[in-house]
C-alpha cells in the first residue's frame, strides 16, 4: 500500500504547516482534513525519478563537441 505525503493548509497568511504521511490504498480518496485535528489538508506532490543521459567526462576539460542542446540543435535558436 502507498504512503502519501500532506500538509495542513494554514487558515492565515504565513501560518504554520504541518506535514504528515499516510498510508492509504491507491483507491482511497485524497484525505480533506487532518485524521485528528480536522484541518484541512492537501495532498503533496513530491519525489519522482528522472534519468539523465550519461555523457562522458572530458579529460582535460575542454571536449572536441559541444554539449547537446535541449532542443538537440534543431531549433531556430540553434542551427
Amino acid at each position: 500500500m502507498p504512503v502519501y505525503q500532506y500538509e495542513t493548509i494554514p487558515t492565515v497568511p504565513d501560518g504554520p504547516v504541518q506535514r504528515f504521511e499516510v498510508k492509504q490504498s491507491m483507491n482511497d480518496r485524497a484525505l480533506t482534513h487532518h485524521p485528528e485535528s480536522g484541518q484541512p489538508v492537501r495532498r503533496v506532490i513530491s519525489g519522482g525519478f528522472l534519468m539523465l543521459k550519461s555523457e562522458p567526462a572530458c579529460g582535460d576539460g575542454a571536449c572536441a563537441t559541444p554539449p547537446p542542446t535541449p532542443c538537440g540543435g534543431s531549433c531556430a535558436c540553434h542551427p
